[in-house]
């Protein structure tokens, strides 16, 4: 069973690489949740959805509920009877983000000031928000959309009282495979003999769907309200990567991508001093008066990060081997 078991979900952004995984997890689970609606503004990735993965006649608890998260009207219509959401809609492209920037902005941030407002005026018990490795000390458009939407999650605890909708984020770095993944462009390029580096020395935190998934369905069950929850990953430089994919071909230094970081950081030392580590996750507490969960966060095991400590993925102490990665990578060079 899952935290969500017999209850009724909304999945922002459900018909994309995360929100099947998800959907799929919660559909297999012994007890399903009673009613799963998959929210999203992109209509022919509905169609698929049903006629190819979880067709209505097949899993009646399911819903197809086109909607974009910035239509606040549509929200309040689509959390009708929701207990609990999670959200996974944004535009997350970079440089998509870059050269559209009020788009980036009304998605990611109006969007999620209208899914704090409809939680609260629908009843929804729980929410918790995907956040980025991106919104950590951001250099580009989408990090900082994003870190803005991770503080209006936390701060719309505040705006519940003691009653109402509990808010929570979880911070991880790139998912393995998911659209706009280096895998399979790496996959593709491997065909022509050459693939392109942008800096050797780049590394990156690496998380798994499933794994994504087990972490937000896991905050459900740990969190108060408030809290950012940030797994314990491992890391992989890009160049063990290449030898992974194409250990015959020859690497083209391209140079580093704007807006891109040559390391990546899940948490900064200025939010380490809020931060309290536990074996297989970390929790960033807020900063404000109404959190009341230290305590409790430390007797279930919960340790003070140190004085400068900082978790970034170039001084990580775990590391993807190539056996490692290539292990991980085979289902998709299988379906390539």
């Amino acid at each position: 069973m899952t935290p969500l078991s017999g209850k009724s979900v909304l999945i922002t952004g459900g018909t994309g690489s995360f929100g099947r995984t998800c959907v799929k997890r919660l559909l297999e689970d012994d007890e399903p949740p009673s009613r799963l609606v998959v929210f999203s503004r992109d209509e022919q990735k509905h169609v698929d959805m049903a006629r190819n993965l979880f067709p209505v006649d097949r899993y009646p608890q399911i819903r197809y509920f086109v909607g974009d998260v910035r239509d606040l009207p549509r929200l309040l219509r689509a959390l009708s009877g929701i207990d609990y959401v999670i959200h996974a809609a944004a535009m997350k492209h970079v440089d998509v983000a870059e050269y559209n920037p009020q788009e980036c902005i009304r998605t990611n941030i109006g969007g999620a000031e209208n899914l704090i407002h409809a939680c609260l005026d629908t009843g929804v018990k729980k929410l918790v928000a995907l956040s980025t490795d991106k919104a950590a000390n951001p250099i580009n458009l989408y990090g900082a959309t994003k870190l803005c939407s991770d503080k209006l999650f936390i701060a719309g605890n505040a705006l519940g009282g003691s009653e109402g909708t509990r808010f929570a984020v979880v911070r991880y770095g790139n998912v393995l495979g998911s659209r706009g993944s280096v895998i399979p462009f790496f996959l593709r390029a491997k065909e022509t003999g050459r693939l392109p580096i942008t800096d050797p020395r780049m590394t990156r935190f690496w998380i798994t769907l499933a794994q994504g998934v087990d972490l937000v369905l896991n905050a459900f069950h740990r969190m108060g309200g408030g809290e950012l929850y940030v797994p314990r990953i491992p890391s992989m430089n890009i160049m063990d990567l290449a030898r992974a994919i194409g250990p015959d071909c020859e690497t083209d230094v391209v140079g580093i991508r704007p807006g891109e970081k040559l390391h990546e950081c899940l948490i900064p030392p200025d939010e380490a001093r809020q931060t309290l580590e536990f074996d297989d996750h970390f929790v960033i507490e807020p900063s404000f008066t109404w959190w009341t969960r230290t305590d409790v966060l430390e007797e279930n095991g919960g340790r003070r990060c140190a004085e400068g400590f900082v978790y970034s993925s170039d001084t990580n102490d775990q590391w993807l081997t190539v056996e490692e990665i290539r292990e991980l990578i085979a289902p998709f060079e299988a379906a390539q």
